[in-house]
């Protein structure tokens, strides 16, 4: 890195006689210290934010597979005929789930309608970014529409960097994963 001349100037001119001459005015040994001290903080930032980002949308692919996954116990009429609770689904749930995941952090809403138009949810969460626990395990008759939502609260640990990836309370971003599908007829 070169000095620019103005540095130079400025160092004889402020310092006359023995300082200009010094090495202090001619040295540039430590010029890519300083300029690796300016761009490593907002360097820094910017990956901590991409591997937050890329942590959150591969646990939201994760969620929604093992919601896939899962619902087909419901959509072949397996859950409905073995009496299967609230607790055993969601048991079944957390086997298709990776270590990434807390299943007592899990909340499972699963619902039945007649029809598709008339499929209603409340939303995942309350107005101040709480969850909202109402949520029901309703996993219908043959020809019932059922919605099966998986809501998750994911910890974000870069939230102060703000990057906009908290929509939750206590930094948090909720990660909701839904499958909606008709039962089959399974009687």
């Amino acid at each position: 890195m070169t000095v620019p001349g103005a540095l130079i100037s400025g160092c004889r001119t402020r310092f006359a006689g023995f300082l200009a001459r010094s090495r202090f005015c001619r040295n540039e040994s430590g010029g890519a210290a300083v300029d690796f001290a300016l761009v490593m903080l907002p360097f820094l930032a910017v990956l901590m934010a991409i591997i937050e980002s890329a942590i959150v949308l591969f646990a939201g692919q994760v969620l929604q597979t093992a919601t896939t996954n899962s619902s087909r116990q419901i959509m072949t009429g397996q859950a409905q005929t073995s009496g299967m609770s609230s607790a055993q689904f969601k048991n079944s749930v957390c086997a298709n789930l990776t270590v990434m995941f807390n299943c007592q952090n899990l909340n499972i809403d699963v619902r039945s309608f007649s029809n598709f138009t008339a499929v209603s949810l409340p939303s995942a969460t309350n107005a101040n970014g709480t969850l909202a626990n109402n949520y029901t395990y309703q996993p219908g008759n043959p020809g019932d529409v059922v919605v099966v939502r998986l809501i998750y609260q994911w910890p974000i640990f870069a939230s102060a960097l703000g990057f906009g990836l908290v929509n939750s309370a206590n930094n948090t971003n909720t990660l909701v994963a839904t499958a909606a599908f008709r039962n089959e007829p399974y009687n």
